[in-house]
């Protein structure tokens, strides 16, 4: 029983409670389905208006998630601030077209699949790639059929900030190096 008060028993008791803890915010964010986001949208075979609309709400949900964490957790750093509000744009952007063509709007699930980033270099690394990926899709989803007018238009303007984010974000990780 006299172990149990000792010093040493107690520092090794803390330290493996400060490990545990740090872990744990890793490891409560789960990974990213398959079919969620860019990556679902560049991988489904059978793409249609709807299902555009629901990969990118997701990961403009995503992106707007990502972001929130980073300035949680390292303050208002070149080029987050700026690139989260307009993520919330563009969500608004997308809600309009669900409103329009009366669809369910999906839950944003997106702070299950984020976690804190170990640094703002693997921060921003990590956005340079999420917004490869969103252009990808947004380039994707100008290529299905009879996509009605307004979609046309949003999807491309989407794409076309998501290209100014990523040589944003570029910019931010050169300043890294």
């Amino acid at each position: 029983m006299k172990f149990l008060l000792s010093r040493r028993f107690r520092i090794g008791l803390i330290v493996f409670s400060f490990v545990l803890f740090l872990a744990s915010s890793i490891i409560n964010a789960q990974t990213i389905p398959e079919d969620y986001g860019a990556k679902g949208a560049l991988k489904d075979p059978r793409l249609t208006y709807e299902k555009a609309l629901e990969y990118a709400i997701e990961d403009e949900y995503l992106a707007q998630e990502r972001y929130n964490k980073v300035i949680q957790k390292y303050g208002q750093v070149f080029p987050f601030p700026k690139i989260q509000a307009a993520e919330k744009k563009h969500i608004e952007a997308l809600t309009r077209l669900y409103n329009k063509a009366n669809l369910s709007i999906p839950e944003n699930q997106a702070k299950q699949y984020t976690a804190m980033p170990a640094s703002i270099k693997v921060a921003l690394q990590q956005a340079v790639q999420a917004e490869i990926d969103n252009i990808a899709m947004y380039n994707r989803f100008l290529e299905i059929k009879n996509l009605p007018p307004n979609a046309t238009k949003v999807f491309t303007n989407l794409r076309d900030a998501s290209k100014k984010h990523l040589v944003a974000f570029n910019f931010g990780l050169s300043q890294q190096q």
